[in-house]
């Protein structure tokens, strides 16, 4: 028989991590092999239906940092943190966590061959970053304290022990979270109007904010965005303009009453005249559900945290987005929290094994 012909199918270069990928803007130490696991070129999804959900009338795009391989953005900052560590010739890494620094420091420190210990709060960690952290084999130590007090503990362990802090205060951190700006503007061809994302230690709004002004100085954007930051109402000391002794939302990953980046943040939002907000849990949850539903998209409740921001925004009147470009980021995959997902929802219904019982079911 004659052969079929083939369809004409073109070799796409495999993507190297972001580290390689936009090796000239990393500014670490590029004197060791990159410590990645091949993280971001995470997807720009187009998300219609949630825009008309919303009020229509502008471009919706959702940045989707589940994607990444612990399933959050986290892994962004830890290939920079960790790579920097290893040419440094750090033999352990530290951090404090709510939960996806711990999984994502805990996988990357597995990959460099390091010793990792994290400090979590004790019973307010979502089960399924408890188990990243654990699986990647870090020595996970839960204090009876908020984040905030981990933090503190984990920057004086690193003052006085031969151990590298990889928290967000860590500058190499900022490197590789700015790529998702970066990536942004690569698929759009220029920053979008608005970025809403969740605020929570204000690490990843800040690294938005680098990003965005490295490309718009370099002409390669002809815009920087406007930020809208939402903190989730019971951890919004920006919004109040003071710390939060005892923060507590549903909104783990954002359940912080003391930002390690609260200046840098602040300025960001000054200098893209953006706005910042609280939202309530209702809310978080609100936007949570929508996006699942309307574009099949699943994150962790936090991560919903900037939607739940500009579906407040639209619905009260002080945000005008008609005819913009509109990016939430979506910060952390839905299984993060699955305790979450399933308490929102009905349970299953059991049937007999009959067809007519399902038939019943579905109406």
């Amino acid at each position: 028989m004659p052969s079929q012909s083939l369809p004409d199918v073109r070799p796409v270069a495999a993507w190297p991590g972001v580290i390689e990928h936009y090796r000239a803007r990393i500014h670490i130490a590029h004197t060791v092999p990159p410590v990645t696991l091949l993280e971001g070129n995470t997807p720009l999804i187009p998300a219609p239906r949630l825009a008309s959900a919303l009020g229509g009338g502008f471009e919706l795009y959702l940045k989707y940092e589940a994607a990444n391989p612990t399933g959050s953005f986290k892994d962004r900052g830890m290939t920079t943190a960790m790579t920097q560590a290893v040419a440094d010739g750090a033999q352990a890494v530290i951090c404090a966590s709510t939960g996806n620094t711990a999984a994502s420091a805990a996988a990357y420190a597995a990959r460099a061959g390091l010793k990792c210990v994290v400090l979590v709060p004790d019973g307010k960690i979502a089960a399924g970053k408890l188990a990243g952290a654990l699986s990647y084999g870090a020595q996970v130590i839960a204090i009876a304290g908020n984040f905030d007090d981990g933090l503190r503990m984990v920057r004086q362990a690193s003052e006085r022990a031969p151990i590298a802090l990889v928290n967000s205060i860590n500058p190499a951190r900022l490197q590789g979270q700015k790529t998702a700006a970066f990536e942004i503007c690569d698929v759009l061809g220029d920053a979008p109007d608005w970025l809403c994302l969740p605020v929570g230690n204000a690490g990843n709004i800040t690294s938005y904010w680098l990003g965005f002004g490295e490309y718009f100085d370099d002409g390669l954007a002809s815009i920087r965005p406007r930020l809208l930051g939402a903190q989730a109402a019971g951890a919004a000391p920006i919004v109040l303009g003071r710390i939060v002794e005892h923060p507590e939302t549903i909104a783990t990953a954002i359940r912080i009453g003391n930002p390690a980046r609260w200046r840098e943040a602040t300025t960001a939002l000054d200098e893209s005249g953006g706005r910042i907000t609280a939202v309530s849990d209702e809310e978080i949850l609100s936007a949570y559900r929508l996006v699942a539903r309307t574009e099949g998209v699943f994150c962790e409740p936090s991560s919903a945290a900037g939607l739940a921001g500009l579906a407040k925004g639209l619905r009260e009147g002080w945000l005008d987005v008609r005819r913009q470009r509109v990016v939430c980021v979506l910060t952390g995959h839905g299984l993060k929290d699955p305790e979450a997902a399933i308490k929102g929802n009905a349970p299953p219904i059991t049937i007999e094994p009959r067809i007519e019982a399902l038939l019943e079911a579905i109406g």
